[in-house]
This record gives C-alpha cells, sequence and structure tokens, in this order.
C-alpha cells in the first residue's frame, strides 16, 4: 500500500489507517489476532485508538496482539486520543464532559501506554474540543511527554479552526494531524476551512466514519428519504463504472481531495478489510467527483 508523511514529521502512514475502536466486540483473542493480522497482510501500518474504546480493552487487546508480534511494531504508528470523560467517572454524579487539564492529559498517556504495552506513543490526539481548556496548559503537557520520550508527535482531532490556531500558537512543536469526520453525508471539513487549514499549517487530516450512512444508515437521519437514494443512486452508477464496491467509491470520493486526508477503517471483518484497499486504485475522476457532491447535496453547483 502507498504511504504517506503525516504532516512534517518522518511518521510514514499506509493511506488507509486502521481503526481499533471494535476489536472489544470480537468474541476471542483469536479473532482480535485475525482481524490485525488481516490489516497488515493488506499494508495498513497505521492503527487508530483512543483511551475510551471499549473502555481500554481495545488498547489492551491491541497491546496484547504486539507483545505477541514484537517484530510490528517498529515498522506501525500507533495513534490515541485522550481527553472525553464518561459520566460518573471518578465520581458517582459526575457528568459527561471533556477535560484538557494537564494532569488528565499526562494521566491518560500514561495508562494508553501501560495497556499498549509500548514505551512511546507515536501520535497523541486531544479528542474533542474542551471549552474550558487553556492552551499553555495543554502545551505545557504535551512538552512533558515529549521531553520524558512518551509521545512523538501530537495533533487534535474534531476541533474548530479557531481552536487549532489557540493551540497550535502555544505549542512548542507542530500539530501534525487533525481527526475530522469526513463522508458524504459530513462534508463541513471542505467548507467551513478545515482541510485548507491543514493544507496551510501541513497538517495531515485523517477521517473517522469515511462511509457514513453508507455503512451505519442512522448517520444520515438528517437526510430524507430522497435524498438518500439519490446519493446511492449516483454511487451505484459508479460502482459499475469502475467495477468497484459502493464502499469503495466513498472512499475514493475522500482520497480524491487535495489535502490528502487518511480514511480510518473500522470493520474487523478480514475481507472488508482488504477490499478497502481497492479504493486507492481506482482511477477515480474529478468529473465523477462533482457528479457526486452534486448528488449528495441535490442541485448544480452555482
Amino acid at each position: 500500500m502507498e504511504h504517506t508523511p503525516i504532516g512534517n514529521s518522518p511518521l510514514s502512514s499506509s493511506r488507509l489507517i486502521y481503526g481499533c475502536m471494535r476489536l472489544s466486540g470480537l468474541k476471542s483473542t483469536k479473532a482480535v489476532a485475525a482481524t490485525l493480522a488481516a490489516t497488515v497482510d493488506a499494508g495498513y501500518n497505521h492503527f487508530d485508538h483512543a483511551d475510551i474504546y471499549g473502555s481500554g480493552e481495545c488498547e489492551s487487546l491491541f497491546g496484547e496482539w504486539l507483545a505477541a508480534n514484537p517484530s510490528i511494531r517498529d515498522k506501525c504508528v500507533i495513534t490515541t486520543k485522550a481527553g472525553i470523560r464518561f459520566a460518573d467517572t471518578p465520581k458517582q454524579g459526575d457528568p459527561f464532559r471533556y477535560d484538557f487539564s494537564a494532569n488528565y492529559i499526562l494521566q491518560q498517556a500514561e495508562a494508553s501506554l501501560k495497556r499498549l504495552q509500548i514505551e512511546t506513543i507515536d501520535l497523541f490526539l486531544l479528542h474533542r474540543p474542551d471549552y474550558l481548556f487553556h492552551p499553555e496548559e495543554v502545551a505545557g503537557a504535551f512538552e512533558k511527554l515529549h521531553k520524558d520520550g512518551k509521545v512523538r508527535h501530537f495533533g487534535i482531532s474534531n476541533f474548530r479552526t479557531s481552536q487549532v490556531e489557540l493551540l497550535a500558537k502555544a505549542c512548542p512543536m507542530p500539530l501534525i494531524n487533525h481527526q475530522i469526520e469526513i463522508n458524504l453525508h459530513q462534508i463541513s471539513s471542505l467548507e467551513d476551512g478545515t482541510l485548507d487549514q491543514c493544507l496551510l499549517h501541513n497538517m495531515t487530516p485523517t477521517a473517522w466514519c469515511p462511509l457514513g450512512a453508507l455503512a451505519y444508515p442512522a448517520w444520515g437521519n438528517t437526510f430524507s428519504a430522497e435524498d438518500e437514494k439519490r446519493i446511492e443512486t449516483e454511487v451505484q452508477r459508479q460502482a459499475e463504472a469502475y467495477k468497484a464496491k459502493p464502499s469503495q467509491i466513498a472512499l475514493a470520493w475522500i482520497l480524491k481531495l487535495p489535502s490528502k486526508v487518511l480514511p480510518i477503517i473500522g470493520s474487523t471483518k478480514p475481507d472488508r478489510i482488504r477490499e478497502a484497499v481497492r479504493a486507492l486504485e481506482l482511477n477515480y475522476s474529478k468529473e465523477d467527483w462533482y457528479r457526486l457532491l452534486e448528488a449528495r447535496n441535490g442541485l448544480r453547483l452555482p
């Protein structure tokens, strides 16, 4: 699989990332090993985690697999995220919230390192913006993690452009990655300056839920049945023209973006993990990209 640098860092990521959020839903460690082996065989070298996935179990399962396959560590990129706190933790009655306090960032990075059974996190992201965060406090936590050799590089997830600028100004190191939702049902990053900012600052964008309602119909619940049918019809037409699957067309549409978005593939089924790679082989045209945008919007461009 083709690789690309992440931002201006020496990290080199496969063009598709494997998202580990559903590993805890597998029935056995044997199934986890089979799924992760399929990703490596298909050419994925970048694995996306978060402290909250499976309440930490996803990181632990991956860590056990990695410990059993130590030769993979030097060949892979491990991303994890922190900053979301569930309700009733640590105390009963605590609200669901976001927390970018220095103590919490340091605590969660340490916990992820232990679960993943690694010495250094390649890429550490803040998961969702804390409305009460202080940029200098976050920068201090980042600096300590980097100085102590616990995190190599940093980024953000689901931030507004203004929040990115605030944090970037305070940080002594560059933010090299912005993880955001991009799919046919969610294109705000194309219109609000987020992807433009990634190009301007050499931040690599990564896309969570890249299939949107094609994989999870409830995801498109703001779209009418007529809207969904129009999108589905054009995706299917293109799939037939390219001799591809609808999911591969949806991925090709994202891969066409000039900011070189890296889609995150979250299926635990080896055949779907392999199928996604075919999207990289499609000679997807600008004309078909705009046809699908028009179908998505329900009107031609002005």
